[in-house]
């Protein structure tokens, strides 16, 4: 039985060798358990007969055909047999195939044979995704599509320092913070939302956290110690990604970009081999300030969702960063603009002796272990046996 619809697919590129089979050579899609017509069937010479086969699915034909032409409706091998090369090709035009094995993504080989002559070609299982549709306010402002988050750690004075800022720039754009302080200190302010975690959680729980509850189209990375000035046009960032492919776009913290390649080669049963190369990959067409890469800085613009599908490993607690690019190879599309930049606060001991000692409790957290711990992690989780140009 054909399922609610049949679609033909005319866009497929067709095969016509030296062989006498004509077929479609990629592009074929169904959905599971629904049925198509096969495109681009069709024999150039005759008398025989034309056998059709396959895996995870059946054949059948949408028009009436002469008696004895046809043997196999409804089944994974059918043939198809008559004196008349026309009404073989008439047959083969209205061949149908329907999917019988249940499987979201999935593939099927199909045999088109005659006599000595055999074509092989797949047809793709796929359920659609269904549309994920973000709401940019009825203004499309700066402050219905992208909300800010952050992650903070012993360092209330500086997050205020960069709330401060973000204020100057943004007077009512969503600030989420994540904190895993132990002595905790609520955050007040329009538009704030504080997530308290377990003390020292960590890092990559942290993003995860603030990232899940961002409701807007995209978001916008920053650490707690960072600072707007007058060159964070942040409206640059969401112009590349509404006019590009794009996931991701990361920027310049006074300067600094972190811009790297990422490559992944396949080895043998000990494992594979990871490849980092400082640079880019080329310019990105239309932003002339902007290029192609595979990692970035940690000051970068994404899409919620996006973000969402790849996710922060909660294991690394303290230090990481390239680990999400690392994760998300090969489903984030990255590019890097050095037109937007943000400044960092100062890394040296405050006169403060309370925030000098904070900021000492800070580094504590940051030990060497945890970098051997997070190599040793990738690793294992990727299958490795090498990374090479890594300094991290």
């Amino acid at each position: 039985m054909i399922r609610r619809s049949i679609k033909s697919s005319n866009n497929q590129p067709q095969t016509e060798a030296n062989s006498p089979l004509s077929y479609p050579s990629q592009g074929v899609e169904v959905k599971p358990l629904y049925s198509i017509v096969i495109p681009g069937y069709k024999l150039s010479t005759f008398p025989g007969q034309v056998t059709l086969k396959a895996s995870k699915g059946v054949f059948n034909t949408i028009v009436d055909v002469p008696e004895d032409s046809v043997h196999g409706s409804g089944e994974k091998e059918m043939t198809i047999t008559s004196p008349s090369l026309d009404i073989v090709n008439a047959i083969l035009k209205h061949v149908t195939y329907t999917s019988t094995v249940y499987h979201i993504n999935s593939a099927d080989l199909v045999h088109f044979q005659f006599e000595k002559h055999l074509a092989i070609f797949s047809i793709a299982i796929r359920q659609p995704t269904l549309p994920r549709l973000f709401d940019p306010g009825p203004a499309n402002s700066i402050n219905s599509l992208v909300t800010i988050i952050t992650k903070t750690f012993y360092r209330y004075h500086k997050l205020q320092n960069l709330i401060n800022s973000i204020r100057a720039f943004y007077p009512e754009i969503q600030i989420i913070i994540a904190d895993d302080n132990k002595y905790t200190e609520k955050i007040e302010g329009q538009n704030i939302e504080q997530y308290f975690m377990p003390f020292a959680k960590g890092w990559f729980a942290g993003r995860n956290l603030a990232a899940s509850q961002v409701t807007t189209k995209y978001l916008l990375w920053v650490d707690d110690d960072f600072f707007f000035t007058k060159k964070t046009k942040i409206e640059k960032l969401v112009d590349v990604l509404e006019n590009t492919t794009l996931d991701l776009v990361g920027a310049s913290v006074n300067g600094r970009r972190f811009l790297h390649k990422l490559w992944y080669e396949q080895g043998d049963d000990d494992g594979d081999c990871l490849f980092l190369q400082p640079g880019t990959y080329q310019a990105l067409d239309g932003f002339p300030n902007c290029e192609i890469t595979s990692c970035v800085v940690n000051f970068f613009m994404a899409r919620t969702e996006k973000v969402w599908s790849v996710g922060f490993d909660p294991r690394l607690s303290r230090i990481a960063h390239p680990e999400f690019f690392i994760d998300g190879l090969g489903q984030l599309s990255v590019g890097s603009c050095s037109d937007v930049v943000i400044g960092h606060q100062s890394k040296g001991e405050p006169s403060n002796q309370t925030l000098a000692g904070l900021e000492k409790t800070y580094k504590t957290f940051r030990r060497k272990s945890q970098t051997i711990f997070k190599k040793s992690l990738y690793y294992f989780k990727n299958h490795l046996k090498c990374i090479v140009g890594r300094n991290r």
